[in-house]
């Protein structure tokens, strides 16, 4: 019999690898885009430190944009309907270079 014949029609069968599914920190995207895609770099930064590399790079199509866009907003409402809601700190703007630099 055909392992096939066992998933419902149009049902995805998704792997999470041990590595994958210990995930990444990020405290800042950097989101950018074309005609053609999105591209969001995810990094971690720490104050004080003036270097940071992007940890995970994930680039979508318009569609999966907006798709991801809807789905982060219900679940935000979700977890605001059963935890309150979150605190929107105004923050100044980080340079993307921030931390200490040197002059001569």
């Amino acid at each position: 019999m055909n392992d096939n014949n066992d998933q419902k029609k149009g049902q995805i069968n998704i792997e999470l690898d041990e590595a994958v599914a210990q995930g990444i920190y990020s405290n800042l995207a950097i989101i950018n885009h074309s005609v053609s895609e999105f591209v969001v770099d995810y990094v971690s930064i720490m104050p004080g430190t003036p270097k940071s590399k992007v940890k995970a790079r994930v680039i979508l199509t318009p569609e999966h944009a907006k798709r991801f866009h809807k789905a982060l907003g219900e679940n935000i409402k979700r977890f605001e309907a059963a935890n309150g809601p979150i605190k929107d700190y105004k923050q100044p703007p980080m340079p993307i270079n921030f931390g200490p630099t040197g002059e001569a």
